[in-house]
This record gives C-alpha cells, structure tokens and sequence, in this order.
C-alpha cells in the first residue's frame, strides 16, 4: 500500500494532523495568536482532538462505528486535558497557554502515530478507515438517532437544550484550561545559611573580613521580572551599603539563588543587617526585605 492509498482511506488522521498544525500556528505565530480564531480552535482542539487521537489509538478496527467514536471523543478529550493539566501543575514548567497547548499537540500526535501503526498491522477488511460517503452517512443516521421522526417537539426540544447544555460547559472548561486565569502574583524573598538550611546564619563579624550567606528570589508574579539587591548596615547612627547587585532578571515561575559575600565596613553591637530588594527600577520603597541582627568586632579576639 502505498502512502497515498493509506492517507485516502484514513482520511481522519490526516486532518486530525493537520488540525493540530494549525491550531499550533494560530497560538505560537504572533500575528494569529491576537485573533479570534486562536479561540475557537483552541476551544475545538482542547474539546475534540485528544479524545478522537486517543480513541483511534484505542480502536484501530472497526470495533464502533464512527458515530460512537465522536461521542466518546468528547468524553475522552476531558480526561486527557484534565490529567495533562495535572500533571503540568507538578512541572516546573506549570500550567500555561503554551504548555498546555504543547503537551496537548504532542500526546495527539503520539496517539495518532500509535493508531497509524496498528491499523497498518490489521488486515485491510478489519481497519477503521474514513471516507466523504461514510461521514455524510453517518451524519444522518446520528441525526436520527439523536432526532428520530417520530419524536415529539417537546422532546427534540429537550434534547436540544441538553445538547447546548453539555456543549457550553465543555467550552467553558477546555476555555478556562487552555487560557487559565492568574492568581495571586508575588515574589518570594529568603536568605540560608553557608550550609543552604535555614541556621547558622553569620552574626558575628570581624571589621574588614567577610562571610557568606545566600541569598534566593522566586519570580511568582506571571512575568519576567527585574530586581536589584541591596545590603545594608545601620548602628542605628549611620547606615552604610555593603553590597549591590544589579538588574537580576528572572523569569516567571523561575528562581534565582547566589551566594553572596557580606564585609561589614563599620563596627558595633546589635546592627541591623538588611536585604532590600527592589523591583523594577523603584528604589524608592523596597520590594521585599529581610534582615539579621549583627555584631561587628575590629579585633578577631573579640569575635565569637
């Protein structure tokens, strides 16, 4: 069999790919992406696809006719994005529009690769294939099923009412997974010890030499983020930095950690310590601070 007799008589799987082709342009190319129809394939894709990938996958004989298929299709999708969905929460990557979509792609292109496979391992009277004259047919035999002629207008109404029903909250649910809204945004700001746990921290200084201590910041504000840290000494007469570092920038959902050298400049007993950092270029009021009270000797004898 050639490959063009294999396309021609699975037909379907040719266009499930080429839908995800464009559902993936649509998404990922900037100029689609602002447009209307990034939602109505997103929706359609997030809604149909998987399931129909999965169950080809699953039935690549003529075990249901192509009617059942579409039905479980809906049903299947759900579960496959609801478990992707899941399984990304526990990612480093999280839930996005872009992985979302990705890990999505990649499991309908698996499942249709897999189907491929296995229907050209079956003798050619036992596989599934799709034709122009087999989907028109099936439309109106589902059509009947679904509507049949001697159903009364209360019922056909009912039914399709139901209909819209399921199809509205399907659309909703494949919306707000496939476009999550953002939670809570903030940035986490925290200080280790040399040994990375949170003790043993340095308080006690001798003037002029150093100690380190790490300092780590978590982006968890939906979008890339510039910080700058500053470190500061205050005897509570003078305040003096000691350190500065610029123009961190961080990715959402990213951390940033470094270990840094702190040299106090002044002596004194009881000196508060902070670590201001700042975001987005206002260094008028700190972002987030922490701070360590500090004794700073000028002979090591003294130092504990």
């Amino acid at each position: 069999m050639t490959l063009k007799d294999f396309l021609r008589q699975n037909i379907d799987l040719a266009l499930v790919i080429c839908f995800c082709a464009v559902t993936a342009a649509c998404i990922y190319i900037p100029y689609f992406s602002v447009t209307s129809l990034r939602v109505a394939l997103a929706v359609l894709f997030m809604l149909f696809i998987p399931g129909y990938s999965l169950i080809a996958a699953l039935f690549p004989a003529k075990d249901i006719s192509i009617s059942t298929r579409a039905l479980f299709s809906f049903g299947m999708g759900i579960a496959a994005v609801t478990l992707i969905g899941l399984g990304l929460n526990y990612t480093p990557f999280g839930i996005t529009t872009e992985t979302t979509t990705a890990s999505l792609l990649v499991f309908s292109v698996d499942c249709i690769a897999i189907s491929a496979v296995r229907r050209y391992a079956l003798p050619v009277r036992e596989r599934f294939s799709v034709s122009v004259a087999l989907s028109v047919a099936t439309f109106l035999n589902a059509r009947e099923m679904i509507f049949p002629r001697s159903e009364k207008r209360v019922d056909r109404t009912l039914t399709i009412v139901l209909i819209a029903s399921m199809l509205i909250a399907t659309s909703a649910f494949a919306y707000a997974e496939i476009f999550p809204q953002h939670g809570e945004t903030f940035t986490e700001f925290y200080l280790l010890g040399p040994g990375g746990t949170a003790n043993n921290y340095p308080t006690q200084f001798v003037l002029g030499n150093a100690k380190p201590v790490i300092v780590g910041v978590v982006n968890r504000e939906h979008q890339q983020e510039t910080y700058d840290l500053r470190v500061t000494l205050n005897n509570s007469t003078r305040t003096t930095t000691i350190y500065q570092q610029r123009a961190i920038i961080i990715e959402d959902n990213q951390t940033w950690q470094n270990t840094i050298n702190l040299r106090p400049d002044q002596t004194g007993t009881n000196m508060k310590m902070e670590f201001l950092l700042f975001a987005n270029g206002d260094y008028a009021t700190p972002y987030r601070e922490l701070h360590l009270w500090v004794n700073v000797t000028s002979s090591p004898k003294r130092a504990a």
